[in-house]
Protein backbone atom coordinates (compact mmCIF):
# COMPACT_ATOMS: atom_id res chain seq x y z
CA UNK A 1 0.00 0.00 0.00
CA UNK A 2 1.00 3.08 -0.84
CA UNK A 3 0.08 5.86 2.27
CA UNK A 4 1.47 10.06 1.82
CA UNK A 5 1.67 11.66 4.92
CA UNK A 6 1.52 15.42 5.26
CA UNK A 7 4.16 16.18 7.62
CA UNK A 8 4.97 19.82 6.74
CA UNK A 9 4.24 20.88 10.56
CA UNK A 10 7.08 19.09 11.74
CA UNK A 11 9.67 18.91 14.80
CA UNK A 12 9.53 20.84 18.36
CA UNK A 13 9.70 24.33 17.18
CA UNK A 14 6.12 24.05 15.65
CA UNK A 15 4.78 23.43 18.62
CA UNK A 16 2.33 20.12 19.74
CA UNK A 17 1.71 18.96 16.75
CA UNK A 18 5.27 18.71 15.43
CA UNK A 19 6.47 16.75 17.91
CA UNK A 20 3.21 14.49 17.39
CA UNK A 21 4.64 14.40 13.70
CA UNK A 22 7.79 13.50 15.07
CA UNK A 23 6.81 10.41 16.88
CA UNK A 24 4.51 9.57 14.59
CA UNK A 25 7.68 8.90 11.74
CA UNK A 26 9.95 7.73 14.21
CA UNK A 27 7.48 4.69 15.58
CA UNK A 28 6.58 3.70 11.72
CA UNK A 29 9.86 3.42 10.31
CA UNK A 30 10.37 1.24 13.33
CA UNK A 31 7.32 -0.88 12.72
CA UNK A 32 6.25 -0.87 9.13
CA UNK A 33 8.70 -2.44 6.58
CA UNK A 34 6.26 -3.42 3.92
CA UNK A 35 4.33 -0.27 2.85
CA UNK A 36 5.48 2.86 1.13
CA UNK A 37 5.36 5.98 2.24
CA UNK A 38 5.64 9.46 0.70
CA UNK A 39 6.08 11.93 3.18
CA UNK A 40 5.50 15.60 2.22
CA UNK A 41 7.45 18.43 3.75
CA UNK A 42 7.49 21.95 3.01
CA UNK A 43 11.57 22.14 3.10
CA UNK A 44 13.96 19.03 3.07
CA UNK A 45 14.47 17.82 6.62
CA UNK A 46 17.31 16.09 6.25
CA UNK A 47 16.37 12.31 7.58
CA UNK A 48 17.95 9.00 7.25
CA UNK A 49 15.31 6.79 6.03
CA UNK A 50 14.50 3.23 5.04
CA UNK A 51 14.13 2.20 1.52
CA UNK A 52 10.60 2.31 1.89
CA UNK A 53 9.98 6.03 2.79
CA UNK A 54 10.35 8.82 0.28
CA UNK A 55 10.55 12.23 0.71
CA UNK A 56 8.43 14.82 -1.31
CA UNK A 57 8.92 18.39 -1.02
CA UNK A 58 5.78 20.34 -0.97
CA UNK A 59 6.58 23.91 -0.80
CA UNK A 60 3.13 25.51 0.73
CA UNK A 61 2.72 26.96 4.41
CA UNK A 62 -0.02 25.44 6.62
CA UNK A 63 -2.84 26.91 6.78
CA UNK A 64 -2.05 28.86 3.60
CA UNK A 65 -4.48 29.28 0.45
CA UNK A 66 -1.88 27.97 -1.47
CA UNK A 67 -1.90 24.59 0.23
CA UNK A 68 -5.79 24.05 -1.14
CA UNK A 69 -4.23 23.81 -4.31
CA UNK A 70 -1.03 22.52 -4.13
CA UNK A 71 -0.98 19.61 -1.77
CA UNK A 72 -4.18 18.19 -4.15
CA UNK A 73 -2.14 18.42 -7.16
CA UNK A 74 0.83 16.99 -5.43
CA UNK A 75 -1.16 13.82 -4.16
CA UNK A 76 -3.16 13.27 -7.46
CA UNK A 77 0.52 13.43 -9.02
CA UNK A 78 1.45 10.59 -6.58
CA UNK A 79 -1.45 8.69 -6.43
CA UNK A 80 -1.43 7.31 -3.18
CA UNK A 81 -4.06 4.78 -1.81
CA UNK A 82 -4.66 6.29 1.36
CA UNK A 83 -3.36 9.69 2.70
CA UNK A 84 -3.07 11.05 6.24
CA UNK A 85 -3.04 14.07 7.43
CA UNK A 86 -1.99 14.42 10.82
CA UNK A 87 -4.24 17.54 11.55
CA UNK A 88 -7.56 19.34 10.69
CA UNK A 89 -6.39 21.01 7.50
CA UNK A 90 -7.26 18.90 4.79
CA UNK A 91 -7.61 20.66 1.83
CA UNK A 92 -11.25 20.89 0.37
CA UNK A 93 -10.33 20.25 -3.35
CA UNK A 94 -8.82 16.63 -2.12
CA UNK A 95 -11.36 14.02 -2.73
CA UNK A 96 -9.43 10.92 -2.61
CA UNK A 97 -9.11 8.93 0.54
CA UNK A 98 -7.89 10.06 3.61
CA UNK A 99 -7.75 9.37 7.32
CA UNK A 100 -7.61 12.98 9.72
CA UNK A 101 -6.61 13.37 13.23
CA UNK A 102 -8.17 16.46 15.46
CA UNK A 103 -6.48 17.18 17.94
CA UNK A 104 -8.88 19.80 19.53
CA UNK A 105 -11.62 22.12 18.02
CA UNK A 106 -10.01 25.10 19.82
CA UNK A 107 -10.82 27.45 17.06
CA UNK A 108 -14.43 26.53 17.49
CA UNK A 109 -14.55 27.31 21.27
CA UNK A 110 -12.01 30.70 21.37
CA UNK A 111 -13.42 32.12 17.75
CA UNK A 112 -11.69 35.37 19.09
CA UNK A 113 -9.96 37.83 17.60
CA UNK A 114 -7.96 38.25 20.57
CA UNK A 115 -6.18 35.17 19.15
CA UNK A 116 -5.23 36.60 15.16
CA UNK A 117 -2.78 39.19 14.22
CA UNK A 118 -5.06 40.40 10.87
CA UNK A 119 -8.12 42.81 10.60
CA UNK A 120 -11.78 41.90 11.78
CA UNK A 121 -12.89 41.44 8.23
CA UNK A 122 -9.69 38.89 7.30
CA UNK A 123 -10.26 37.38 10.71
CA UNK A 124 -14.21 36.66 9.88
CA UNK A 125 -13.24 35.54 6.39
CA UNK A 126 -10.63 33.11 8.20
CA UNK A 127 -13.19 31.47 10.59
CA UNK A 128 -15.35 31.06 7.70
CA UNK A 129 -12.95 29.01 5.61
CA UNK A 130 -11.33 26.95 8.75
CA UNK A 131 -15.00 25.81 9.37
CA UNK A 132 -15.80 24.55 5.57
CA UNK A 133 -12.21 23.34 6.08
CA UNK A 134 -13.19 21.21 9.41
CA UNK A 135 -16.27 20.36 8.51
CA UNK A 136 -15.02 18.98 4.94
CA UNK A 137 -11.95 16.92 6.82
CA UNK A 138 -14.40 15.39 9.16
CA UNK A 139 -17.70 14.42 7.21
CA UNK A 140 -15.21 13.25 4.17
CA UNK A 141 -12.51 11.09 6.23
CA UNK A 142 -12.23 7.52 5.96
CA UNK A 143 -11.62 7.19 9.35
CA UNK A 144 -10.78 10.65 12.40
CA UNK A 145 -8.15 10.06 14.90
CA UNK A 146 -8.78 12.08 18.12
CA UNK A 147 -6.34 12.23 20.81
CA UNK A 148 -8.88 11.93 23.65
CA UNK A 149 -12.45 11.10 24.78
CA UNK A 150 -13.28 14.78 25.38
CA UNK A 151 -12.13 15.38 21.66
CA UNK A 152 -14.25 12.74 20.44
CA UNK A 153 -17.23 14.10 22.33
CA UNK A 154 -16.51 17.41 20.75
CA UNK A 155 -16.23 16.56 17.46
CA UNK A 156 -19.92 14.21 17.97
CA UNK A 157 -21.80 17.16 19.37
CA UNK A 158 -20.37 20.07 16.95
CA UNK A 159 -20.41 18.41 13.93
CA UNK A 160 -24.08 16.59 15.12
CA UNK A 161 -22.67 13.77 14.00
CA UNK A 162 -25.44 10.66 13.49
CA UNK A 163 -24.29 7.25 14.45
CA UNK A 164 -22.78 5.98 11.90
CA UNK A 165 -20.82 8.62 11.28
CA UNK A 166 -19.61 9.09 14.96
CA UNK A 167 -18.62 5.26 14.05
CA UNK A 168 -15.58 6.98 12.30
CA UNK A 169 -14.26 8.16 15.40
CA UNK A 170 -11.35 6.17 16.82
CA UNK A 171 -9.29 7.68 20.26
CA UNK A 172 -5.73 6.98 20.33
CA UNK A 173 -3.90 8.90 22.54
CA UNK A 174 -0.50 10.76 22.24
CA UNK A 175 2.86 9.67 23.74
CA UNK A 176 5.31 10.61 25.79
CA UNK A 177 8.90 10.29 26.12
CA UNK A 178 9.82 8.79 29.91
CA UNK A 179 13.30 9.23 29.37
CA UNK A 180 16.00 12.21 28.12
CA UNK A 181 18.81 10.96 26.35
CA UNK A 182 20.68 14.39 26.86
CA UNK A 183 22.22 15.62 29.76
CA UNK A 184 23.05 18.92 28.45
CA UNK A 185 22.66 21.29 31.38
CA UNK A 186 21.18 25.12 30.58
CA UNK A 187 23.43 27.67 32.33
CA UNK A 188 22.04 30.92 34.56
CA UNK A 189 18.54 28.79 35.69
CA UNK A 190 17.93 30.47 38.91
CA UNK A 191 17.16 28.45 42.16
CA UNK A 192 13.92 28.47 42.30
CA UNK A 193 11.25 28.92 39.96
CA UNK A 194 7.85 27.79 38.19
CA UNK A 195 8.38 26.05 34.52
CA UNK A 196 5.79 26.76 31.82
CA UNK A 197 6.53 24.97 28.04
CA UNK A 198 4.29 25.49 25.61
CA UNK A 199 2.64 28.33 23.18
CA UNK A 200 1.23 31.61 24.25
CA UNK A 201 -2.07 31.67 22.65
CA UNK A 202 -5.10 33.24 24.35
CA UNK A 203 -6.64 29.89 25.20
CA UNK A 204 -3.19 29.26 27.30
CA UNK A 205 -4.35 31.76 29.19
CA UNK A 206 -0.86 33.11 30.48
CA UNK A 207 -2.05 36.52 30.96
CA UNK A 208 -4.02 34.64 34.06
CA UNK A 209 -0.10 32.86 35.28
CA UNK A 210 1.63 36.26 34.75
CA UNK A 211 -1.33 38.01 37.30
CA UNK A 212 -0.99 35.33 39.77
CA UNK A 213 2.44 35.34 39.84
CA UNK A 214 2.58 38.95 40.11
CA UNK A 215 0.99 38.21 43.43
CA UNK A 216 2.73 35.72 44.52
CA UNK A 217 5.99 36.99 44.17
CA UNK A 218 5.00 39.99 46.49
CA UNK A 219 5.31 37.37 49.13
CA UNK A 220 7.86 35.30 47.57
CA UNK A 221 10.53 37.52 45.54
CA UNK A 222 12.91 34.70 45.46
CA UNK A 223 11.08 32.86 42.97
CA UNK A 224 11.08 33.41 39.39
CA UNK A 225 8.27 31.89 36.87
CA UNK A 226 10.42 31.07 32.90
CA UNK A 227 8.57 30.60 30.17
CA UNK A 228 9.45 28.70 27.52
CA UNK A 229 7.69 28.84 23.32
CA UNK A 230 8.85 30.03 20.20
CA UNK A 231 8.71 33.65 20.55
CA UNK A 232 5.97 34.23 18.30
CA UNK A 233 3.18 37.67 18.26
CA UNK A 234 1.53 36.57 21.45
CA UNK A 235 4.79 35.94 23.57
CA UNK A 236 6.19 39.22 22.50
CA UNK A 237 2.68 40.62 23.00
CA UNK A 238 3.30 39.10 25.98
CA UNK A 239 6.41 39.74 27.30
CA UNK A 240 5.54 43.88 26.21
CA UNK A 241 2.59 44.10 28.76
CA UNK A 242 4.51 42.35 31.52
CA UNK A 243 6.49 44.29 33.86
CA UNK A 244 7.45 41.64 36.56
CA UNK A 245 11.37 41.23 36.18
CA UNK A 246 10.96 37.44 37.93
CA UNK A 247 8.71 36.64 34.73
CA UNK A 248 11.58 35.21 32.33
CA UNK A 249 10.61 34.39 29.10
CA UNK A 250 13.13 32.89 26.98
CA UNK A 251 11.73 31.88 23.46
CA UNK A 252 12.38 28.27 21.90
CA UNK A 253 14.20 26.06 23.96
CA UNK A 254 15.91 22.79 22.04
CA UNK A 255 15.38 19.45 23.60
CA UNK A 256 18.38 18.96 24.52
CA UNK A 257 18.56 21.91 26.80
CA UNK A 258 14.99 21.35 27.41
CA UNK A 259 15.23 18.51 29.57
CA UNK A 260 17.86 21.03 32.47
CA UNK A 261 14.43 23.53 32.55
CA UNK A 262 11.95 20.58 33.01
CA UNK A 263 14.13 18.76 36.04
CA UNK A 264 15.56 22.02 38.37
CA UNK A 265 12.13 23.84 38.28
CA UNK A 266 10.22 23.40 41.47
CA UNK A 267 6.76 22.40 39.62
CA UNK A 268 5.13 23.07 35.85
CA UNK A 269 2.20 24.80 35.40
CA UNK A 270 -0.48 24.75 33.26
CA UNK A 271 -3.32 26.93 33.08
CA UNK A 272 -4.81 26.35 29.84
CA UNK A 273 -8.77 27.42 29.07
CA UNK A 274 -8.76 24.16 26.82
CA UNK A 275 -6.59 21.09 25.55
CA UNK A 276 -7.79 18.45 23.23
CA UNK A 277 -4.78 16.20 25.10
CA UNK A 278 -2.36 18.08 26.87
CA UNK A 279 1.39 16.95 26.54
CA UNK A 280 3.34 19.36 28.47
CA UNK A 281 2.49 18.38 31.98
CA UNK A 282 3.17 14.28 30.93
CA UNK A 283 6.44 15.48 30.00
CA UNK A 284 7.04 17.52 33.35
CA UNK A 285 6.18 14.06 34.77
CA UNK A 286 8.81 12.20 33.04
CA UNK A 287 11.24 14.99 34.46
CA UNK A 288 10.29 14.30 37.71
CA UNK A 289 8.56 17.12 38.60
CA UNK A 290 5.53 17.90 40.29
CA UNK A 291 2.59 19.31 38.25
CA UNK A 292 -0.11 21.96 39.01
CA UNK A 293 -2.78 21.79 36.21
CA UNK A 294 -5.93 23.39 34.85
CA UNK A 295 -8.98 21.34 35.82
CA UNK A 296 -10.69 22.66 32.27
CA UNK A 297 -11.76 20.48 28.98
CA UNK A 298 -9.61 17.15 28.87
CA UNK A 299 -7.36 17.63 31.12
CA UNK A 300 -8.50 15.57 34.20
CA UNK A 301 -9.64 12.69 31.54
CA UNK A 302 -5.51 12.57 30.85
CA UNK A 303 -3.67 13.49 34.05
CA UNK A 304 -5.93 11.51 36.32
CA UNK A 305 -5.05 12.02 39.86
CA UNK A 306 -1.47 12.53 39.64
CA UNK A 307 -1.36 16.41 39.12
CA UNK A 308 -2.95 19.79 41.71
CA UNK A 309 -5.89 21.09 39.82
CA UNK A 310 -6.53 24.41 40.15
CA UNK A 311 -9.34 26.33 38.82
CA UNK A 312 -8.21 28.48 35.58
CA UNK A 313 -10.38 31.05 36.31
CA UNK A 314 -9.59 31.76 40.04
CA UNK A 315 -6.34 33.28 40.99
CA UNK A 316 -6.40 32.92 44.80
CA UNK A 317 -7.26 28.88 43.70
CA UNK A 318 -4.01 28.88 41.81
CA UNK A 319 -2.11 31.14 44.86
CA UNK A 320 -3.16 28.84 47.06
CA UNK A 321 -1.80 25.50 45.32
CA UNK A 322 1.39 27.11 44.57
CA UNK A 323 1.79 27.86 48.31
CA UNK A 324 1.00 24.11 48.71
CA UNK A 325 3.92 22.58 46.39
CA UNK A 326 6.53 25.33 47.92
CA UNK A 327 5.74 24.71 51.81
CA UNK A 328 4.49 20.84 51.60
CA UNK A 329 7.75 18.39 50.94
CA UNK A 330 5.57 15.15 51.58
CA UNK A 331 2.99 16.46 48.88
CA UNK A 332 5.70 17.36 46.39
CA UNK A 333 7.16 13.99 46.63
CA UNK A 334 3.61 12.11 46.13
CA UNK A 335 2.80 13.97 43.23
CA UNK A 336 6.15 13.06 41.30
CA UNK A 337 6.35 9.30 42.41
CA UNK A 338 2.04 9.52 40.88
CA UNK A 339 3.25 10.96 38.13
CA UNK A 340 6.42 8.87 37.62
CA UNK A 341 3.71 5.79 37.04
CA UNK A 342 0.57 7.88 35.44
CA UNK A 343 3.09 8.31 32.52
CA UNK A 344 3.46 4.57 31.90
CA UNK A 345 0.17 4.75 29.90
CA UNK A 346 1.30 6.93 27.08
CA UNK A 347 3.05 5.37 24.71
CA UNK A 348 4.31 7.09 21.21
CA UNK A 349 5.50 3.50 20.39
CA UNK A 350 1.50 2.26 21.28
CA UNK A 351 0.36 4.86 19.21
CA UNK A 352 2.14 4.75 15.87
CA UNK A 353 0.67 0.70 16.18
CA UNK A 354 -2.56 2.02 16.88
CA UNK A 355 -2.25 4.69 13.64
CA UNK A 356 -0.82 1.71 11.68
CA UNK A 357 -3.78 -0.49 12.52
CA UNK A 358 -6.31 2.03 11.05
CA UNK A 359 -4.21 2.51 8.13
CA UNK A 360 -4.34 -1.40 7.41
CA UNK A 361 -7.58 -2.08 8.28
CA UNK A 362 -8.59 0.73 5.31
CA UNK A 363 -7.11 -1.38 2.91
Amino acid sequence: MKIAIDFRIFGTKPGGIGRYNQKLLEELIKIDHENEYILLFKEDPELSLPKNFHIQICDCQWYSLKEQFVIPYTLYQINPDLVYFPHFNVPIFYSGKFVVTIHDLIMTKFPSQRATTHSKVFFKLKYWFYNQVIRHAVINAEKIIAVSKFTAKDIKEYFDLNDQENQKIEVVYEGVSSMVASQKEAYNLPEKYFLYVGNAYPHKNLDFLVEAFDDFSKKHPEYKLILVGNKNYFYKRLEKNTKNQNVIIVGHVADDLLASYYKNAKAYVFPSLYEGFGLPPLEAMAHDIPVLSSNSSCLPEILEDSVLYFDPKDKNDLLDKMEEIISQSQLKLELIKSGREHIKKYSWEKMGKNILDIFQNLV
